[in-house]
């Protein structure tokens, strides 16, 4: 910033110009005030300096003087307020140096400047209103010896100059702090925001793992005894068993998400373990899924990253079924140099080579990728195959 430049305004306001402009601050309504001040300075001034001692001139030539020095020290003070103040100021100094009915106009717009300036600029008007008084202790009778007087007036302006910066200093921690303000409160709403992304990212999650795979199984059950109304009883009423039982699961896994909803995540169900994989193909042998399991006995792994197995396992029998119905599976996990590896395979009909990713797939790969994995899903000559890696430290 120059030295001619004002500073900026605090916040929520904008340069003395810009607001002058666009009529928020006029000259009148900001300097009524003080112009009423300064016009009882000056006139007071001007009938004080007319029954003081005269210098070089007359009485009567001095009071001319001070009368058309207060007219354009009058005149010049609205001008604060206009683009160039210090212009008007340095103007204001001059008038002082001619006469001291001036000096409260002068000393207002060194204020004025000390403001809203830098200090180099303040600095520089201060020093020319020290001079200017200099100059017109030197050829007008002053009410203190010379020394005095200077230094009485080097301590106004260094007062001035004090007051100016403390306005300043003080506007700047206003804006710092409402800047503060505002930064905080957006951060807390990006926060609160992203925090709810989580939780419906979460909550879909569940909702297509637990009861998208409950609810395919119930559709192959019920597809299996559509197609065959002629099965014997025994295998009608095992179907409507595991319809049932899986109604049941179900509704409990929508329990758990209700749950989900009204108390958090501390109310869930317990996470999954590598040993439950043995349930799930369980569950798509009942409903006519050829599946071969190839699971090992080594010590469980960590909590995430069984649940995460689980969770392909889940997908990928899930995909099989929906989207190549009655052909066969394999699942294979194995542990070991540090990490996981599940493979899902089956040998349907290859998918279309345009075919989209499910969301199911989006999801498993956001889990996956969270513990430091990969997924790779991919069609093959035989079918198609989902092979995930998850490290275990």
């Amino acid at each position: 910033m120059t030295a001619g430049e004002p500073q900026e305004c605090p916040p929520g306001a904008e340069a003395w110009p810009a607001r002058l402009d666009r009529g928020l601050r006029s000259p009148w309504r900001v300097g009524m005030p003080a112009m009423l001040v300064l016009t009882a300075a000056v006139a007071w001034g001007v009938l004080t300096q007319a029954s003081a001692a005269p210098g070089y001139l007359g009485a009567v030539q001095l009071t001319v003087l001070d009368s058309v020095v207060a007219v354009l020290a009058l005149a010049l003070v609205p001008g604060l307020w206009s683009r160039h103040p210090v212009a008007v100021v340095l103007g204001l100094t001059v008038l002082a140096a001619i006469s001291p009915v001036a000096t409260p106009a002068a000393t207002a717009g060194t204020l004025h400047v000390a403001r809203w300036f830098p200090l180099r600029t303040a600095v520089l008007i201060a020093s020319a209103g020290v001079v200017a008084h200099a100059v017109q202790a030197f050829w007008r009778a002053a009410a203190l010896p010379l020394g005095w007087w200077l230094l009485c007036v080097v301590a106004v302006h260094a007062a001035l100059l004090g007051w100016g910066a403390f306005w300043q200093a003080r506007a700047q921690v206003l804006r710092e702090l409402r800047e503060r303000a505002r930064r905080a409160e957006f951060d807390r709403g990006r926060a609160l925001a992203e925090a709810r992304t989580a939780e419906r990212s979460q909550i879909a999650a569940e909702m297509h793992d637990a009861l998208g795979h409950r609810l395919s199984l119930l559709a192959a059950t019920a597809g299996a005894v559509e197609f065959r109304p002629d099965a014997p009883p025994e295998q009608l009423a095992a179907a409507a068993g595991r319809i049932r039982t899986g109604a049941a699961d179900a509704l409990e896994d929508l329990r758990q998400l209700v749950r989900l909803l009204r108390d958090g995540s501390d109310r869930l169900a317990p996470p999954p373990a590598l040993a439950d994989v043995r349930g799930l193909v369980d569950a798509a042998r009942s409903v006519g899924t050829a599946v071969v399991l190839e699971l090992p006995e080594d010590p469980e792994p960590p909590p995430a990253v069984a649940a995460a197995a689980f969770r392909v396992v889940q997908e990928g029998l899930t995909n099989a079924r929906r989207h190549a119905p009655g052909a066969a599976a394999r699942v294979t996990v194995a542990t070991g140099a540090g990490e996981v590896r599940i493979t899902v395979a089956d040998d349907g009909p290859t998918r279309p080579a345009n075919a989209e990713p499910g969301t199911g797939l989006v999801g498993l790969r956001e889990r996956v990728e969270l513990l430091g994995g990969t997924l790779v899903a991919a069609r093959t000559a035989d079918g198609f195959t989902l092979d995930v890696r998850i490290p275990w430290r």
